[in-house]
């Protein structure tokens, strides 16, 4: 009895935190609250506050209302224009280069021949920025010293590959596909690598076929990578600007909601009310399809 007392009568309460232990605190999640606050919250907010007014960066700050959203949606002929080309963009994504990661993961998962050199040319471009394929799509596609013109023996009569505005976007829709297939192999690989293989065992033995075990075992437990990909694809398509800046700074062809909002803000016309109503555009419609995709996976899991 004596003992179990004793050993009552040691036990510490809980530990209180002491003055540096406050500050250590503060300083670990405090720092990047205040960081998060100034460098993304901030300046989105002070975008949405500023779509309503009509700035020039220097002088007074005048409020225009929707004025700002009204000439963007009805007198900007460059609008509609770059709204398909993101579109566009996300379809190929989305639709081609996706699904393309996907199955070129599968392979390597498999050990299909070559596979090493599969992961070399796909990975190369997913280390480089964009900006640095859109030179490399320069140095393909140029009209007098391409070489996409050189292989085809079009020297006498070159193509305008990046020149013709019907032919560039998907000229560079190709450069970014590369680059965006190998980063979802990358993603796809490494998940395909964490899937047991004992489902994959169990489900031969019930007498699955691979293309069975695929979609109905190995998938599903691919969501959350699923998750990851698709919001990654939907960033990437709509927030294209480095690699259509780098090739004609998005012009010609090649008008993407990105490039309108530089042009606006930090370009002659200096029209920073007027490119924050673009940019505000370009969140509303990002938020939008990564929300929907994100409840749409939830709501599954949920069903399951």
């Amino acid at each position: 009895m004596a003992l179990i007392t004793a050993r009552r009568g040691g036990r510490r309460g809980p530990r209180r935190f002491t003055a540096r232990d406050l500050v250590v605190l503060g300083v670990l999640l405090g720092l990047p609250v205040l960081l998060d606050l100034a460098i993304v919250w901030g300046p989105t907010l002070a975008s949405v506050v500023l779509s309503f007014t009509s700035w020039d960066g220097i002088g007074d700050v005048k409020w225009v209302g929707t004025r700002n959203y009204t000439d963007l949606f009805t007198g900007y002929p460059p609008f509609w224009p770059a709204v398909r080309h993101n579109l566009m963009w996300l379809g190929v994504l989305g639709l081609v280069a996706t699904p393309f990661g996907l199955l070129l993961a599968v392979l390597i998962d498999r050990g299909v021949r070559f596979s090493r050199f599969y992961q070399s040319t796909l990975y190369m471009p997913v280390v480089l920025s964009l900006a640095v394929v859109g030179f490399i799509a320069q140095l393909v596609f140029s009209r007098d010293q391409g070489a996409l013109n050189a292989v085809l023996g079009n020297r006498s009569d070159p193509t305008d590959w990046l020149g013709d505005p019907d032919v560039n976007i998907w000229m560079i829709l190709l450069a970014a596909a590369w680059r965006h297939t190998g980063y979802v192999m990358i993603l796809y690989l490494a998940g395909l690598k964490a899937v047991d293989p004992t489902l994959k065992e169990a489900a031969a033995i019930d007498g699955a076929s691979e293309r069975q075990t695929f979609f109905r075992v190995v998938l599903p437990t691919l969501r959350p990578v699923n998750v990851i990909v698709g919001v990654i694809t939907v960033i990437e398509s709509l927030r294209a600007f480095d690699i259509v800046y780098a090739v004609n700074h998005g012009r010609n062809g090649l008008e993407v909601l990105s490039v309108l909002v530089t042009d606006n803000i930090i370009g002659e016309a200096s029209r920073i009310g007027f490119g924050s109503a673009i940019a505000v555009v370009l969140l509303t419609v990002s938020l939008g399809f990564v929300i929907t995709y994100l409840v749409q996976e939830i709501r599954g899991e949920k069903n399951r």
